[in-house]
C-alpha cells in the first residue's frame, strides 16, 4: 500500500510538505474501495486529504498510463456550500493534478456564476473534476441526458457537511447523492466535515442505508487545533449593563489589535452591526480608509470577490464581515480574528478562530469584543468549551415534503423518472427513511393534479404521465422551475445601483419601503444619498453627510445554543461560590457582586427568579440562561398557564439570559408553582395555545410555497414584491387549512415552526431541567444588573435611540439608589 502512496507523498514533497497522519490515512481508506467522512479542522490540509486520494485512486488503475491529450471525463463532483470556496477548490486541486502528471484533466466550476457558455461546453463534455453547489447540482439533474453526461463518475465529495446537514440544503444534497449512487454504481461517497457535536449521526445522514459498516472509515485529525482566546476589557463596570452601547465604546482598544497584526477579520453577527462596526472604525481611524473593506451576503459578488483577492494579497489590513466568511477559505495573511458580541455557538467560535493560522500546526488568535459587561462571562465560557472540546450537534431535518415536491419536478424536466424505481432511491436517503406509501402518494398527485385542493386549477398539474414515466412537457414550467430551484428563500430584495451605473449589492424591500428621497444610508462601506426607486432598483448617489440610517435585514438575530447555555451557566456557578481563575469574571466581579447582593446569584443547580415591583407594574423575572428563542417560547407559555388560574395579563420582554413577565397585577408565582408550572405535560397543546402556532405557520409557510414551486418568485429583473408573495401563500394556506388539513405541505409547516422555530426539544429539555433545580427566589426592591439589559430591550422597542439612551441613563442613577 505504501507504493501506491507514493506519487503523492513525492509531489507533496516537492511543495516541501509532508503528509500528515490524517491525509495518508485517508489515501489507504480511498484506495480500499471505502466510503466515509474526514473530521479535521479548518486549515489541516483535508482537501488534499481527499482530492489526491481520487488522484492516487486513478493511478491504481491505470498503473501503465501514458501522456493523453484529453482526459478519462468526470471523475469527481465536489460539492461545496459556498461559491466564494469553489476557486479556492479549484486552484488547490488543479495544482496537484498538474503536478502528478495529469496535465489534459480539467478542473472547473459550475455555480450560479458560471457563464453559460461555458456550462454549454460542460454538458458537451464535463471536466474531470467539477465543483459545485448543492443548487447547481440539481440544475445539472433538471437536464435531459444527466445520466449519459455523468456515467463516468466514481467520486462524489461534500465539503463542509457540517454547514449543510441542519438546513434543507442538507435535504437537496441527500437526494442528489441519492440519484448519483443509482446511475453509478461506482461511486464512492466522502463527507468533509470541521467543528460538529454529533460526528456518527453526520455520516450516518450522509451515508444513508447505503454502504456496509465494513465499507465505511471515518478519519480523524487527532492533532488538537491551537486556539488563543482573549478578551477586550473595558476600564470601568457599570453595575446596570445594557446591549449593544459597550462594543463601539471599546473602539480604542480594537483599533490597536487591528494595526499591530498583518490582517484582521472583524466578525460580527449581523450585516447591520458589520456596516455600524466599519463606518465606526473608519471615524475613529482614517488611517484605514484604503486598507479596510467589508464582506457580507447582501453586498455584490463582484465587490466581496475583490475583497476576498485583496485580503488574500496583503492589500488589506482588515475586513469587518459576517457569517460570509466563515467557511474555508483560506486566507494565510490573516493573523488575528475579533468577534464583536456574543458568537451565540461554541462550533461558529472556533469556525471563526479557525480563519486565522490558516496552517497546519499554527495557532489561531481571536480576540472577543464584549457588547456589555455580562457579556464577558461568555468569553470564560467559550474558553472553556473550546479546551473541552465541548461542540453543538446539528441536528438534522427530516420529511421536508417541499424539498421533495421540487425534486421530482427536477427529474420530471429532464429525463422524468419511474415512481417504482424512484421511491426506493427517496427512502434511501435519511430524509425520507419514513416516507410511507400513501405519502408517496399525495405527493406524485399533487405534482400530477395539484392535488385535492387544487385540481381544478390546470397551472398546478405540472406533471404528465406516460407509459408509466412521470415527466413534464410544457416548456413555460420547465423554465419557471429552473428559474426557483433551490431551498434558500430571502425576503424581497432590491438592487442598489449608483444614479451613474454600478452594482452595490441588496437591501430588503420592507426597509427600503420606509425611505424618503435625501435620506442618508451606511450600505457597503459607503454612505449613500437615496434618490429613488426605479424599475425595482434601489437609485442612490455618494453623499459626505456622516450619519446614515442602517439598513436593516429580517432574520437577523441569533440565540444561544444548548452547548454555550450549559458552560455559561457553570461558570455563573463557579463565580457564585468565588472561583478567580478567569480573567473576564474577575473583571465584572464587582457587578456580579452587587448582583448577588441586590438578588443572587445562581448555581449551576438552581434557577434564578427575582419577583419585584415599580411604576411600571409587577414584575417577575427569571433566568433559565437558554437563549433568546426559548425564552420566548418558555415566557409565553409560563404567561399562559398563569392566565388559566386567574385573569392576568403579561407583556413580555426577552434575551438570551432569561425572560421578564410584566403585569398589572401581583403575579400568582406561588400558586402556579403548585400547580407545576414547568411541567412538560400537555406541553404541545399549551404551546400551541400560547404562541399563536397558526400565525407562526403561516408565515413559516411562505418559504414552503415558494420551495414547492406553489408560488414564483418571478424572473430575474422583474421579481415579485414581498406583499404578493406573502399573500400567495397566505392564500394558499387557508385554503388548504379550511379544505384539506391532511395536506404534507400544512402539516409540515406546523412541524417545521415547533422543531425548528421553538426549538421543541430544547423547551422540554429545559423546563424538565428546571422542575428538577432548586428554585432560587428572590424579592429584590429594585431591578439587578441582570434584570436590566431585559428591561432595556423591552424598552427599545418602543423607543428612539435617542430618547432610549436618555431613559437609560436616568433609569443607571434611579436603581443605584
Amino acid at each position: 500500500m505504501s507504493e501506491a502512496l507514493q506519487p503523492a507523498v513525492d509531489w507533496m514533497r516537492d511543495q516541501e510538505w509532508k503528509p500528515f497522519p490524517f491525509q495518508k490515512e485517508t489515501w489507504r481508506a480511498y484506495l480500499a474501495g471505502k466510503h466515509g467522512l474526514l473530521n479535521a479542522p479548518t486549515g489541516s490540509g483535508k482537501t488534499y486529504a481527499l482530492a489526491l486520494g481520487i488522484l492516487l485512486e486513478y493511478f491504481k488503475r491505470h498503473p501503465q498510463r501514458k501522456p493523453a491529450k484529453r482526459g478519462p471525463g468526470l471523475q469527481c463532483i465536489w460539492i461545496t456550500p459556498l461559491r466564494a470556496l469553489s476557486k479556492e477548490i479549484e486552484q488547490a486541486i488543479g495544482r496537484a493534478c498538474r503536478g502528478m502528471g495529469l496535465e489534459e484533466w480539467r478542473v472547473e466550476t459550475r455555480t450560479g456564476d458560471t457563464p453559460s457558455n461555458v456550462r454549454q461546453r460542460q454538458n458537451r463534455r464535463m471536466p474531470e473534476f467539477l465543483i459545485t453547489t448543492p443548487e447547481s447540482l440539481h440544475v445539472m439533474l433538471a437536464n435531459k441526458g444527466y445520466a449519459e453526461r455523468l456515467k463516468t463518475l466514481r467520486a462524489v465529495v461534500v465539503d463542509e457537511w457540517h454547514e449543510l446537514i441542519g438546513s434543507k440544503r442538507g435535504v437537496q444534497v441527500e437526494l442528489g447523492l441519492s440519484r448519483l449512487r443509482a446511475i453509478c454504481p461506482e461511486l464512492r461517497s466522502w463527507a468533509i466535515s470541521a467543528t460538529i457535536g454529533n460526528l456518527d449521526e453526520a455520516l450516518d445522514v450522509f451515508l444513508g442505508s447505503g454502504p456496509a459498516q465494513d465499507q465505511v472509515a471515518v478519519v480523524r485529525y487527532h492533532k488538537k487545533k491551537k486556539i488563543e482566546l482573549r478578551s477586550v476589557m473595558p476600564d470601568e463596570i457599570e453595575k446596570f449593563p445594557w446591549s449593544g452601547h459597550l462594543g463601539v465604546k471599546l473602539l480604542p482598544k480594537v483599533i490597536p489589535i487591528i494595526m499591530q497584526s498583518r490582517s484582521s477579520l472583524v466578525f460580527t453577527n449581523t450585516r447591520a452591526q458589520a456596516e455600524i462596526w466599519y463606518q465606526q472604525l473608519l471615524a475613529a481611524a482614517p488611517e484605514l480608509a484604503g486598507i479596510m473593506a467589508m464582506h457580507h451576503g447582501s453586498i455584490s459578488r463582484e465587490l466581496r470577490e475583490w475583497t476576498e483577492d485583496a485580503l488574500r494579497h496583503e492589500k488589506l489590513k482588515a475586513v469587518v464581515c459576517t457569517s460570509s466568511l466563515d467557511l474555508g477559505v483560506d486566507f494565510a495573511p490573516v493573523e488575528t480574528i475579533i468577534q464583536v458580541g456574543s458568537p451565540k455557538g461554541v462550533a461558529r467560535f472556533m469556525q471563526r478562530a479557525g480563519r486565522s493560522g490558516h496552517q497546519p500546526g499554527a495557532t489561531s488568535r481571536i480576540w472577543f469584543v464584549p457588547t456589555h459587561s455580562l457579556e464577558l462571562i461568555e468569553g470564560a465560557a467559550l474558553r472553556d468549551a473550546i479546551e473541552e472540546n465541548h461542540l453543538e450537534a446539528r441536528r438534522p431535518m427530516i420529511r421536508s415534503f417541499d424539498v421533495l415536491v421540487q425534486y421530482l419536478v427536477t427529474l420530471a424536466i429532464s429525463d422524468g423518472f419511474r415512481p417504482g424505481v424512484l421511491i426506493e432511491e427517496v427512502r434511501s436517503t435519511h430524509a425520507f427513511a419514513s416516507l410511507s406509501d400513501s405519502e408517496w402518494i399525495w405527493l406524485l398527485d399533487f405534482v400530477t393534479t395539484g392535488g385535492e385542493s387544487l385540481y381544478a386549477y390546470e397551472q398546478y398539474r405540472k406533471v404528465e404521465v406516460e407509459d408509466g414515466v412521470y415527466q413534464v412537457n410544457d416548456k413555460r414550467i420547465a423554465r419557471r422551475h429552473r428559474l426557483s430551484m433551490g431551498t434558500i428563500v430571502s425576503d424581497a430584495v432590491m438592487k442598489v445601483k449608483y444614479m451613474t451605473g454600478g452594482y452595490l449589492g441588496t437591501i430588503e424591500e420592507y426597509f427600503v419601503s420606509k425611505l424618503t428621497p435625501g435620506d442618508v444610508i451606511w450600505f457597503a462601506g459607503r454612505n449613500l444619498e437615496f434618490v429613488k426607486i426605479k424599475e425595482m432598483q434601489v437609485l442612490v448617489r455618494r453623499t459626505k453627510q456622516k450619519n446614515g440610517r442602517v439598513p436593516a435585514w429580517l432574520g437577523g438575530r441569533m440565540s444561544f445554543s444548548s452547548r454555550l447555555s450549559e458552560v455559561l451557566r457553570r461558570k455563573i456557578s463557579e463565580a457564585a461560590a468565588g472561583d478567580r481563575s478567569d480573567p473576564e469574571i474577575e473583571k465584572i466581579r464587582p457587578l456580579l457582586e452587587f448582583q448577588a447582593q441586590r438578588s443572587g446569584l445562581p448555581s449551576e443547580k438552581e434557577v434564578l427568579v427575582e419577583l419585584f415591583s415599580s411604576r411600571e407594574g409587577h414584575h417577575c423575572c427569571i433566568y433559565p440562561f437558554e437563549g433568546y428563542y426559548v425564552h420566548e417560547a418558555i415566557g409565553a407559555l409560563i404567561a399562559y398557564r398563569m392566565s388559566l388560574l386567574q385573569p392576568i395579563s403579561f407583556s413580555i420582554a426577552v434575551n438570551d439570559y432569561g425572560f421578564e413577565l410584566l403585569s398589572e397585577k401581583p403575579i400568582p408565582l406561588e400558586e402556579a408553582l403548585d400547580n407545576d408550572l414547568f411541567t412538560t405535560e400537555h406541553l404541545d397543546e399549551d404551546l400551541r395555545a400560547s404562541v399563536n402556532s397558526t400565525e407562526l405557520a403561516r408565515r413559516r409557510f411562505r418559504d414552503i410555497a415558494a420551495i414547492a414551486g406553489l408560488v414564483f418568485q418571478g424572473y430575474p429583473g422583474k421579481s415579485i414584491t414581498d406583499k404578493h408573495l406573502q399573500a400567495s401563500s397566505k392564500l394558499f394556506f387557508d385554503v388548504f387549512s379550511e379544505h384539506e388539513p391532511g395536506n404534507l405541505l400544512l402539516q409540515q409547516a406546523y412541524e417545521e415552526v415547533f422543531t425548528d422555530q421553538l426549538e421543541e426539544i430544547r423547551i422540554r429539555e429545559a423546563l424538565e431541567r428546571m422542575t428538577n433545580d432548586q428554585l432560587f427566589i428572590t424579592f429584590p426592591e429594585r431591578p439587578t444588573p441582570m434584570a436590566f439589559p431585559i428591561i432595556v430591550d423591552r424598552l427599545r422597542q418602543r423607543l428612539s435611540s435617542e430618547k432610549l439612551s436618555d431613559r437609560i441613563e436616568r433609569m443607571q442613577l434611579q436603581f443605584a439608589r
